[in-house]
């Protein structure tokens, strides 16, 4: 299974689907069905920040300097987290200028500069070839592991040749893959879909496999988290490895990495490649910004239980990079490593795909192309400039040949330097390299004042200082300097070491070299900044920068006042994007003034077009030489930028506030028809009020004036009838004096006119009298009345005879509710904290939760199911009062009325609240705290 041929075999068909899947996504994107419009898509190509440094390399810094690897991800996690604006600004800065890589950001930032662009890509060269050959060597030295294991792998590059080195090939198989799907137009500012595609599926893959390699560390190798931490708690070394004290540098080791982690993050040209010049929409940043650290944590989850088993299993492990691939390996499983390969694999060619893209852009629109302009052959009237779109194929040729050499550079440091350093100490030492182009861009970012002298004497600075103490200290470690260096000094000046550089040593040597290149960096930025001035170009591009997320109508406005023709910009376009590309950028323009005379003025918005079309395809320096070589006349200055800077800035500021104010306007119109509803309800319930007091007054009215005319009228009636009538008139006359109470009542809550006549009394023993009030109508009624009351005394403050009348108003509301069959109604007394709860149930259809407050207002009566306007089963209705009424009462005494489902009966519950009196609640304190 681990022959030398299946794993070619396995790592070329794997290479074969990410070609398949490249250019699936390609043509998605040519019928208008992109798949990196996803934010899903957008944060998984943002993971090819962890390399085949994480997938394998992680793990070996544990095992060697416990967990100092998580800083290299804290740093990441906290610019998405804090840091979205930034990358938003950055993002809106690339659309707008149509920024191709990180030189020509920081190019056309100072003045478009094709100098400063130059010094960015010789910068990135230099420090990112040691990054492509840490990937290099990963393939190579897990391929060696899977195919030799369990002898110690060597490097593969023999005398015989380099022919002989896999590495090599890998290496150019990778080129053919980039040229194919890195190079397919010319605008390097154009989205490449394929690509994107590809490494977001990349990255899926290799969390896949390291989520494998844990999942097998931790349940089959050992059973479980809690076993493999006991063994290694059995080795006190192990302890030992894994502390904080482990950490290269200590406290400063872990803020100089934390920095240097943060500053690469967002300088490496990959980085910028997928953070920026990919993004497509500004909004993808929000997903990303909790979907990447996630990615993060899930993909490290497994470091330390990988890096202790490696380290337990002793010398059969091999070095600490390769326990991923070697625990499998010991463990005699077949499947598993093959898949740790590719997962590797993944995590290799991903950095190596996108960076190398990024950097041959730089080579050709910064190295190459302005070298290029500057020879006879390239210049405009000379016979290879007149050939109309024949130097398109051209540049992209430069951009192909740029690919291989910068693969060819890696394959050489990996051969000649490669085994001087762990994976991750190759890293780093990018990673230091990349952080040089911070201050120049974060700085640019929001300080006007910077200059371009002052950025290129700060790139200079900055990258000497970390050549001295970082770069050549690893060809001493090689053989190629003389280890006295590191240890004398040069010419035996011992405060020139690199690795002590003017006597500072304790420090780890990462953050030792980074203090120093940036102390250099940002003091040359600053220093030489307040002494240069700008030229206008750099004033009007340090404002654009600086303005951006507060100028979002900027790239819309013209820069140019500058004369040109429409033939001139159309043959200059043609020259270099070829006749498709510049039908496009001319076709606008003819649109809206319907004339395509060559002869035309062209206007300074198609000028500005033509401008930033150049710059996709050549970088904004070269775009900038061209466009001068046409136009005459100049860019506008500061002050007309900043006007339009001024207006733009109140207009947003205008269509913010009018965007406020209509927000406000749309509250009060919403509260206004809330109200409005309110008072609508209000008027229905007053409505409803009169009439149903007019006919709660008639009725027992008309039942005494026709019994009264009775009575006047026949003279001769028994004494028995007439004692009768005048029973029903006497009844009548308290129930009309009951209902006119009521009404008081209620007049008298609402005013805030009740008045009670509060005392200390038992709520148990007046419950008891209500129910003996209400026993006999509730059987009249046929309800059964079951009362559960503890025998202890429940003392309350309260009016007693309006205590009794709440108590016989939720019976009686009960009892009318209750079921029309073996109706029943539960009333039981219990204490609820420092409080005692009167609760009175049915086992009625109960109240829906939208009546259950309802209830309580003024009139409003539930219709039991099947009710009609007559009574059921001898149950009259009430006048709609007394729960409001009784509400009110019971809030007077500092409680409170609600309704909830009933929990023994299944109907409607009524429950009332009250605090348990004062002296009582001193008492009884200990119980409380229990019940509590």
């Amino acid at each position: 299974m681990r022959s030398d041929a299946v794993v070619l075999a396995v790592a070329f068909g794997y290479l074969a689907l990410l070609f398949v899947i490249a250019a699936w996504a390609d043509r998605r994107a040519e019928q208008g069905r992109s798949l990196i419009g996803s934010p899903t898509v957008y944060a998984l190509s943002i993971a090819v920040y962890c390399t085949a440094w994480t997938f394998y390399g992680s793990v070996g810094r544990a095992a060697e300097y416990g967990p100092s690897f998580l800083l290299i991800y804290l740093g990441p996690t906290l610019v998405m987290l804090v840091g979205p604006m930034l990358i938003r600004k950055m993002v809106r800065i690339a659309r707008a200028q149509r920024i191709t890589s990180i030189a020509d950001f920081i190019s056309a930032r100072y003045g478009k500069s094709d100098g400063l662009g130059a010094l960015v890509a010789l910068i990135a060269l230099l420090g990112i070839t040691p990054y492509i050959a840490l990937q290099l060597k990963a393939i190579t030295l897990s391929h060696a592991i899977l195919t030799q294991y369990p002898a110690p792998a060597a490097e593969t590059l023999v005398d015989a040749g380099f022919w002989t080195d896999k590495s090599f090939w890998v290496a150019l198989v990778l080129a053919v893959f980039i040229i194919l799907f890195g190079t397919r137009h010319l605008d390097a500012s154009e989205r490449h879909e394929g690509m994107v595609a590809a490494i977001a599926f990349e990255s899926l893959v290799k969390l896949v496999a390291f989520l494998a390699v844990g999942m097998f560390t931790l349940f089959m190798l050992y059973d479980g988290p809690g076993d493999l931490f006991a063994r290694a708690a059995a080795h006190p070394e192990l302890a030992q490895a894994l502390s904080l004290e482990r950490v290269p540098g200590g406290a400063l080791g872990w803020v100089g990495m934390l920095v240097l982690a943060t500053l690469a993050f967002l300088t490496l040209p990959r980085q910028f490649q997928v953070l920026v010049v990919e993004n497509v929409d500004e909004g993808h940043i929000r997903r990303a910004s909790w979907l990447f650290p996630l990615y993060l944590l899930v993909i490290n989850l497994f470091v330390i239980p990988v890096a202790l088993a490696g380290v337990l299993l002793g010398d059969t492990a091999l070095s600490p990079d390769s326990f991923v691939l070697t625990l499998p390996l010991a463990a005699g499983l077949d499947g598993l490593p093959l898949l740790v390969f590719i997962g590797g694999l993944s995590a290799a060619t991903g950095m190596m795909i996108v960076e190398t893209i990024a950097l041959s852009t730089m080579v050709s629109n910064h190295l190459v192309m302005p070298l290029l302009l500057r020879s006879s052959r390239m210049r405009p009237g000379s016979r290879l400039a007149r050939g109309r779109g024949e130097l398109t194929g051209w540049l992209l040729g430069i951009r192909r040949v740029a690919i291989v050499l910068i693969l060819l550079l890696g394959y050489l440091y990996h051969a000649l330097i490669g085994d001087a350093y762990s994976l991750v100490t190759i890293g780093l030492v990018s990673f230091a390299a990349a952080a040089q182009f911070a201050p120049a861009m974060l700085v640019g970012l929001y300080w006007r004042g910077a200059t371009r002298s002052g950025a290129a004497c700060a790139l200079i600075a900055g990258i000497m200082v970390w050549a001295y103490t970082l770069l050549l200290p690893g060809f001493a470690q090689s053989g190629w300097l003389d280890m006295a260096l590191l240890s004398d000094g040069p010419a035996g000046i011992r405060w020139l070491r690199p690795y002590a550089l003017f006597g500072l040593e304790g420090w780890d040597i990462y953050t030792h070299s980074l203090f120093w290149s940036l102390l250099a960096n940002i003091g040359a930025l600053i220093g030489v900044s307040l002494f240069t001035r700008q030229s206008r170009l750099e004033q009007t591009q340090a404002a654009l920068f600086t303005e951006a997320l507060h100028s979002e109508l900027i790239h819309r406005t013209p820069l140019w006042q500058g004369q040109t023709t429409q033939g001139e910009l159309r043959e200059l376009l043609s020259r270099y994007l070829g006749t498709p590309a510049t039908l496009r950028v001319l076709a606008e323009e003819e649109h809206q003034t319907g004339d395509a005379d060559a002869a035309r003025p062209a206007s300074p918005t198609l000028v500005a077009r033509a401008e930033r079309a150049l710059a996709g395809a050549l970088g904004n320096a070269s775009a900038r030489v061209l466009i001068n070589s046409v136009v005459r006349g100049e860019a506008l200055d500061l002050d007309a930028v900043l006007s339009i800077l001024d207006t733009t800035s109140q207009t947003l500021e205008y269509n913010r506030r009018l965007k406020q104010k209509s927000q406000e306007l749309t509250t009060i119109s919403e509260e206004l028809r809330a109200a409005n509803e309110r008072l609508r309800e209000l008027d229905r319930l007053k409505d409803e009020f009169v009439a149903m007091v007019s006919h709660e007054l008639r009725t027992p009215l008309t039942s005494i004036r026709a019994f009264a005319e009775i009575l006047r009228d026949s003279h001769g009636l028994p004494e028995e009838k007439r004692r009768h009538f005048l029973d029903v008139v006497v009844h009548e006359s308290q129930r009309l004096s009951r209902l006119i109470e009521e009404i008081l009542d209620l007049a008298r809550l609402e005013s805030g006119r009740l008045t009670l006549h509060p005392e200390r009394l038992d709520l148990a023993t007046l419950a008891r009298r209500g129910v003996d009030a209400v026993q006999r109508v509730q059987e009249e009624r046929g309800v059964q009345l079951e009362v559960k009351i503890p025998d202890s005394p429940a003392m309350v403050i309260g009016d007693p005879d309006r205590l009794e009348q709440v108590i016989i108003n939720l019976l009686d509301n009960a009892s009318k509710f209750a079921a029309d069959e073996d109706g029943r109604v539960r009333l039981a007394l219990e204490r609820h904290k420092r409080h005692y709860r009167l609760s009175v149930e049915d086992n009625g259809p109960g109240i829906g939760e939208d009546d259950r407050e309802r209830v309580f207002e003024k009139f409003h009566q539930l219709e039991r199911q099947g009710e009609s306007d007559a009574p059921a089963r001898g149950r009259p209705r009430g006048s709609g009062l007394g729960l409001p009424i009784s509400r009110g009462i019971v809030a007077h005494l500092g409680g409170r009325l609600w309704v909830e489902e009933a929990p023994t009966l299944g109907g409607a519950c009524l429950i009332m609240e009250l605090p348990q009196a004062p002296a009582e609640a001193a008492a009884l304190g200990a119980a409380a705290s229990g019940d509590e």
